[in-house]
């Protein structure tokens, strides 16, 4: 009988040890290049995004920024399989945001960014002489490319309308242990009656 608990535990306790297969309904980010919170000396010609599932065109939106909120992205996004490519246009040297959101499945829209800095960037545009008024106030935005390439990049932030799965883990998994542990017990109470 002991060991019947404990093939028990056994079986109850290896499927939620093993990773799960990503619910088919929900649509994730599994990579891209550069990687999030990479430093590159040279700009790429593309930046790619990677996904579990073949997103949708009429549902993928994805953005490209640079230091000063200045757009990026240099035409609309290519599409083949699970990957999504957007031109890239390199200005200044700094931190960069890739922003996407894209449907899921089930309806639910998947937003993240993935952040990465460029070393080396574009010399900025000489100043017009006549294009600027003697009454214009000097602006502070200067100080803003550095602060906010100075900032750690986190992690891909990504949010999904399901608020996250860990806890299921850590339940099952608790579970488990719990199933395990009484198995042995037994175990130990059999073979000294």
């Amino acid at each position: 009988m002991a060991r019947g608990l404990l093939v028990l535990g056994l079986a109850a306790g290896v499927p939620v040890l093993l990773p799960a297969a990503p619910a088919a309904a929900h649509n994730s980010l599994t990579g891209s290049d550069p990687k999030n919170g990479a430093r590159v000396a040279t700009a790429p010609k593309r930046i790619e995004l990677r996904f579990l599932a073949s997103p949708a065109p009429a549902t993928t939106k994805i953005t490209v920024t640079g230091p000063d909120n200045v757009p990026a992205a240099g035409g609309a996004p290519t599409f083949a399989g699970n990957r999504v490519s957007v031109p890239f246009t390199p200005g200044a040297a700094g931190l960069y945001i890739v922003a996407y959101r894209i449907g899921s499945a089930d309806g639910h829209p998947v937003s993240g960014e993935v952040r990465f800095t460029l070393t080396t960037g574009t010399a900025a545009a000489p100043p017009s002489t006549s294009a600027a008024p003697s009454s214009a106030v000097p602006s502070t935005a200067a100080a803003s490319p550095a602060t906010s390439a100075a900032s750690p990049a986190p992690a891909a932030d990504e949010v999904d309308s399901d608020g996250g799965t860990g806890w299921l883990w850590a339940v099952a998994v608790a579970v488990a242990l719990v199933a395990l542990g009484g198995g042995l017990l037994l175990r130990r109470r059999s073979a000294r009656g």
